[in-house]
């Protein structure tokens, strides 16, 4: 697809700014088509031979990374700052097929306020997996200021068919169903042991490509690495979810459920009829939409935040446990304990030293 063709398709597809967020879609038939519409968007320099892109314009800034790893398999990695709050949208130009499978995986980094008076906010990182159908729409939101990864698989159904053993699956495991539904995509939390070190060990053999002529292989054995990793957990992922669910994810106003959970870590659960109300949709559709996108109900989430902030908190700061407690939402000390060992199989006072245990 030449420049001029480029910019007329995504012309009726670009919104400037739409109910606080700035839109901008990506061309998502194939991976190929993905990397020239990056290399052509506007602010980019393309470094042929790196396969790298850096992107500088007025709404965000980072590089891009790109490579074909074998026939039928490509991975991009995306890093990027967000100057303003910005949805971004996959979208399918009609005469192209679309054929392909992707896995990505994102992280991103905000910060979230505390009550403590000497360390009143810290960075807070999310983690999400997403399998999508080829042909599929998806979008994500992302706010000012949020420093985001973006690690991507594109997988072709012969690459699959070889590789992954989608046809010896029993139909009554949850990603079977979910294979053979309507629904374009699933996502869920930390599916993947140790995903981001994984994730971090590619993209360097992806930044230093060329200065060893073994990184070729070992690129390969990293990915199949990874990706057989998530497999294996999806595999026997247990979830219960009605996979022929239809209809429009409003990614916005779910975005704006997210922000409210994660701004509010520590103060009580605000209620999922308080959140509606404030986002004007109806508490099932919230519901609905939300566990679509995150992979989890959102009482589930609000406590799994919790929870990842106070062993952010435990593991970085020295905070006493009590205070910890307190900043994630507990009165109860003994509540609080409970969540976190229900999370991570530990007491707090276990990740302690002895010293430091209050």
């Amino acid at each position: 697809m030449n420049l001029s063709k480029w910019f007329q398709f995504i012309k009726p597809n670009f919104k400037f700014y739409q109910d606080g967020f700035f839109e901008f879609p990506f061309l998502a038939n194939s991976p190929q088509l993905f990397v020239e519409s990056t290399i052509k968007s506007p602010g980019s320099k393309h470094n042929v031979k790196e396969q790298l892109v850096h992107r500088s314009n007025p709404f965000i800034k980072g590089e891009f990374l790109y490579r074909k790893i074998e026939e039928g398999l490509w991975f991009t990695v995306t890093n990027i700052n967000f100057k303003y709050n910005t949805l971004i949208k996959s979208v399918y130009a009609a005469d192209i097929p679309s054929e392909h499978y992707t896995i990505t995986f994102t992280l991103f980094e905000s910060e979230v306020k505390l009550k403590n008076t000497f360390i009143n906010k810290m960075p807070f990182q999310n983690k999400f997996w997403a399998f999508k159908k080829p042909g599929t729409d998806v979008g994500a939101c992302f706010y000012k200021g949020s420093k985001c990864q973006f690690y991507i698989f594109y997988i072709d159904p012969e690459w699959i068919e070889k590789n992954i053993p989608f046809n010896k699956l029993d139909k009554n495991i949850p990603f079977k169903k979910f294979l053979d539904s309507d629904k374009g995509f699933i996502s869920y939390q930390d599916i993947v042991p140790d995903a981001e070190k994984l994730s971090h060990e590619i993209l360097h053999t992806m930044k230093t490509f060329n200065d060893d002529v073994f990184n070729e292989t070992l690129l390969k054995a990293q990915s199949f690495s990874l990706l057989s990793t998530f497999f294996k957990n999806v595999f026997i992922d247990s979830r219960k979810e009605n996979y022929q669910d239809k209809g429009t994810v409003d990614y916005k106003k779910i975005s704006k459920c997210e922000r409210l959970i994660s701004i509010n870590l520590s103060q009580p659960f605000i209620g999922i009829e308080s959140i509606s109300q404030t986002l004007k949709i109806s508490p099932s559709k919230l519901k609905m939409d939300f566990k679509s996108v995150y992979g989890t109900s959102i009482l589930q989430y609000n406590i799994d935040k919790k929870m990842q902030l106070a062993m952010q908190l435990l593991l970085n700061t020295n905070m006493q446990i009590k205070y910890i407690a307190q900043e994630v939402g507990y009165e109860s000390h003994s509540k609080f304990s409970a969540a976190f060992k229900k999370k991570y199989g530990k007491l707090p006072s276990e990740l302690r030293p002895e010293s430091m245990v209050n």
